[in-house]
């Protein structure tokens, strides 16, 4: 079916989980079998071809690399990646939203983590405006991205994103589709991720693609192989909004074929949708796998010219029942059919041929090299930063006030010391100098005595009074005559 796709000039999507699917771009080889069953069709004209393959990998070893922005993805979605509660979720909404009101971009995983942490930290003062956000969502929450890490997501967010319109592309020299095959091999080993991704890639389609209303071919036909696995455990909300989904992309001309082991893995819901139905053969050994068989038959309409269920066991090789819409959307009777066996070759293929296609393709170089754009890790990282900055050079004046204060309250207390050291120095030196002068008087007032004492008794000495005596006599001898002399002139 892809191969025919692919001739009609529609690009095709396919998930290759076996890694068996490469060797649609080389050419099949005649084998007896094919010839075999070639023959038992008529056809003796068949040409092996190969076909115009771009080959993608999530993880970028063995295809270009398919990456998205966290933000561009259905946050919906995105809890269903990080296998989060509805709660979980809830938070999350809200981390996305205060990015986005802050005109930070959340594109990669490293964002998503730096986010969290900064909205863990401020919690209390976004919660008034944005509402509760509780430390152990926010640490659950932490936990999955850690766990996404672990199994490889961080490889599918980041720049430059995939465009989507890539996958639209035909080749130039044969006008045929390209096929787009996803090598999901790693992939497949982490079923959550290859889900999600798939309802991310739908999701992408319906968000991107526009409406074109009925076309006489669809733009792109994709296949959902391992279909059961898109809505295992799936939330009723996320059911029914997958489910609308799946109604309206039909007017945005993308043919979509989900692939299963048997009709009961996917949804009634999915199922009402779906107007053509391709069912390969099913084996009933126990009573629930003739249940099964009978509900799939009771799913088509019936075909007089045989019964279904005994057809659906009795299928061979190459050989299928179908049913497709007419062009009312009405479901034709259920026929037989045969399929024609690929053109190309179906197995795996060496890594140089792979990687020489690759370097063929028109998105060499495109996607190949990963690009660290200015986001949300990086702001916020400048932010707490520089408000670490900032508290380093408060705290540093803060440190020096601080430091002039108590240096100040040192001078002040040193010269309160000094001052008061001073003062009690000429305390002490005016008490010395009142004790030397008490000293002094007392020392004069002893020589005073002393002296005192000495004339005293040198008064009271008889030598000194006979020569006292005679002193006065002299002296008053001297003083008559004096007075006799001037009485003498005055009166002359």
């Amino acid at each position: 079916m892809a191969e025919s796709f692919s001739e009609m000039g529609v690009p095709v999507f396919l998930s290759d989980i076996k890694g068996d699917l490469a060797g649609t771009c080389l050419p099949g080889e005649a084998s007896e079998k094919l010839n075999s069953r070639l023959q038992g069709l008529g056809i003796n004209d068949f040409k092996y071809k190969g076909f115009p393959v771009v080959f993608w990998d999530v993880f970028g070893k063995d295809g270009h690399p398919v990456r998205a922005k966290i933000e561009d993805i259905d946050p919906v979605i995105l809890s269903r990646m990080l296998g989060l509660s509805e709660v979980q979720e809830g938070v999350l909404a809200l981390a996305m939203r205060i990015a986005r009101d802050k005109n930070m971009p959340v594109i990669d995983l490293k964002d998503l983590r730096t986010l969290l942490n900064y909205v863990g930290e401020k919690r209390q003062e976004y919660t008034i405006s944005y509402g509760n956000m509780s430390a152990q969502s926010i640490g659950s929450i932490q936990r999955s991205v850690i766990q996404l890490e672990d199994q490889g997501g961080n490889k599918f967010f980041g720049e430059p994103e995939l465009d989507i319109n890539d996958f639209l592309k035909v080749d130039n020299a044969t006008g045929n589709g390209n096929i787009n095959i996803l090598h999901a091999v790693e992939l497949f080993k982490q079923p959550n991720l290859y889900a999600t991704f798939m309802l991310w890639l739908l999701s992408t389609l319906n968000n991107t693609l526009p409406e074109v209303g009925d076309l006489d071919k669809p733009k792109v036909v994709f296949f959902f192989d391992e279909a059961h696995l898109l809505f295992n455990e799936l939330p009723g909300y996320m059911l029914t909004k997958i489910t609308q989904i799946v109604k309206l992309i039909r007017s945005k001309g993308i043919g979509l074929f989900f692939i299963s082991q048997t009709p009961n893995d996917i949804p009634n819901e999915i199922l009402a949708q779906l107007s053509n139905k391709v069912q390969h053969t099913l084996r009933a050994y126990t009573p629930a796998d003739q249940k099964i068989v009978k509900a799939v038959a009771d799913s088509f309409r019936t075909n007089p010219e045989f019964d279904t269920a005994e057809a659906i066991l009795g299928l061979g090789t190459g050989e299928t029942l179908i049913s497709f819409a007419t062009e009312k959307g009405d479901p034709n009777i259920v026929e037989r059919a045969t399929i024609l066996p690929p053109q190309s070759n179906m197995g795996s293929i060496e890594m140089p041929m792979r990687l020489m296609m690759m370097s063929r393709s028109p998105f060499y170089g495109k996607y190949d090299d990963a690009v660290d754009s200015e986001s949300a890790y990086e702001q916020i990282t400048e932010e707490v930063s520089a408000k670490a900055e900032e508290d380093r050079k408060a705290k540093e004046e803060a440190d020096r006030i601080k430091r002039e204060a108590e240096e100040k309250k040192q001078a002040e207390k040193e010269a309160k010391e000094r001052e008061k050291a001073e003062l009690a120095l000429q305390k002490q030196k005016e008490k010395e100098e009142k004790e030397a002068e008490k000293a002094r008087i007392a020392k004069e007032k002893e020589e005073a005595r002393k002296k005192k004492e000495e004339e005293k008794a040198k008064a009271n000495n008889p030598v000194n009074k006979i020569g006292k005596k005679v002193a006065n006599k002299a002296t008053n001898k001297i003083i008559d005559k004096g007075l006799n002399k001037l009485f003498k002139n005055l009166f002359k």
